[in-house]
C-alpha cells in the first residue's frame, strides 16, 4: 500500500470574498490555507498596515536560519547590550546591561511573551557575528534586519518592510500587509522549532547577571487562544499606531483519501488566520478560524481550485 503526500506551495486569491465574514471591524484580516497559502476569506489583503510585533515572526526566522546554517548552538550565551534597554520602557523580566541569556531562552522570550529587548539583543547579538563574518561597517542590528528584509524579499512579500527586529513604530514605520504575513507565517510554520516555541502557553527562563548570579523568570504567552479549537500559536502584536494584531494557526487531521491504484493522498489540514487594526483580535481570530473551517470544507470539496 502506498501512501502520496501532497504539497502545494503556489499563493493566490480569489478576488471576491463572503460578505458576510466576522471581524468587518478589524483594519484588514486572511484566512488562508497554510499548505498553499490560498486565501478563504480576507479584508484588504494587500493594504499596507503597521503589523506591531508580529515583525518577531521575521525575527525569528532569521535566527532560526543563523542556528542551522551555522551551526550554532541554541544554548550559547548572548549578552544584553546597553542599547537594548532603550528600545522599551516596559521590562518585565527585568533585563540589565550586561545580562547573559542564551539564545534559545530569548527566544522564548521573544515569541512567548513578546518581549522587545529579547528580540533587539539576539539582532545585536547575530548582527556582531555577521558583522564578523562579512567585514561590514554596518551596525549589527542594522545588519541584522537586512536579513530580515532579504527574507521577505524571497518569500515574495512585496508589501512589507521591516526597520527594526521587534515591530516598535512609535519612531519608525515599518509595515506589511496580511496577504503577506500569511506567506511568511507559512513558511514559519514548517520549522518544528518555530511551532514549538510558539506553541508553549508558559516557559521559565534564565539570566545570568554580571556578578554571575542567575535569576528565573516565567513567561506567560500573550495569545490567549492557545488550546482553544486546536489554535498552537502564533504571534501577537499591539501599539498604538497598529492596534490589535494577531495571527493564529490551527490544524485538523489530514484528509486520505484512497487512490484508483490502491496508493492514498494524504492532504494537511491547516488554516492561518492574521487580524491587523482589530479591536479585539482574540474575538475576531477566533470567529474568522471557525468561519474559515467551513470556508475551507466548501473549497476542498470543489477540488481546492487555486486559479482566479
Amino acid at each position: 500500500m502506498k501512501i502520496r503526500f501532497t504539497a502545494i506551495f503556489l499563493f493566490t486569491c480569489f478576488c471576491a470574498f463572503p460578505p458576510s465574514s466576522p471581524a468587518q471591524d478589524a483594519a484588514a484580516f486572511a484566512v488562508a490555507d497554510a499548505t498553499s497559502g490560498h486565501l478563504l476569506d480576507a479584508k484588504r489583503p494587500n493594504k499596507k498596515f503597521q503589523i506591531a510585533s508580529l515583525t518577531k515572526i521575521a525575527t525569528a526566522l532569521v535566527v532560526l536560519d543563523w542556528l542551522d546554517v551555522g551551526k550554532q548552538d541554541p544554548g550559547s550565551l548572548a549578552t544584553v547590550p546597553i542599547s537594548a534597554l532603550s528600545v522599551d520602557v516596559n521590562n518585565p523580566i527585568g533585563f540589565e546591561v550586561g545580562d547573559k541569556m542564551s539564545v534559545r531562552d530569548l527566544l522564548y522570550a521573544m515569541l512567548v511573551q513578546s518581549d522587545n529587548i529579547a528580540a533587539y539583543t539576539l539582532a545585536e547579538h547575530i548582527g556582531r557575528d555577521l558583522q564578523r563574518n562579512t567585514q561590514s561597517g554596518s551596525q549589527p542590528v542594522d545588519l541584522f534586519v537586512a536579513q530580515m528584509n532579504a527574507l521577505a524579499r524571497n518569500l515574495g512579500m512585496k508589501h512589507t518592510i521591516f526597520l527594526n527586529p521587534h515591530g516598535l513604530d512609535n519612531v519608525e514605520s515599518p509595515y506589511s500587509t496580511v496577504q503577506d504575513l500569511v506567506l511568511l507565517t507559512s513558511t514559519a510554520l514548517q520549522r518544528s522549532a518555530f511551532r514549538f516555541y510558539v506553541s508553549q502557553k508558559e516557559r521559565r527562563i534564565t539570566r545570568q547577571q554580571p556578578d554571575g548570579k542567575t535569576l528565573d523568570y516565567n513567561l506567560v504567552n500573550t495569545n490567549e487562544l492557545l488550546g482553544i479549537d486546536a489554535i498552537d500559536g502564533v504571534k501577537t502584536g499591539k501599539s498604538a499606531r497598529a492596534g490589535e494584531c494577531i495571527v493564529i494557526s490551527a490544524a485538523r487531521a489530514p484528509e486520505s483519501v484512497q487512490n484508483p491504484d490502491g496508493s492514498f493522498t494524504i492532504t494537511p489540514r491547516r488554516l492561518i488566520v492574521v487580524v491587523l487594526g482589530s479591536l479585539n483580535r482574540f474575538t475576531d481570530a477566533k470567529q474568522l478560524l471557525n468561519n474559515g473551517w467551513t470556508l475551507y470544507d466548501e473549497w476542498a470539496a470543489q477540488g481546492r481550485p487555486l486559479k482566479k
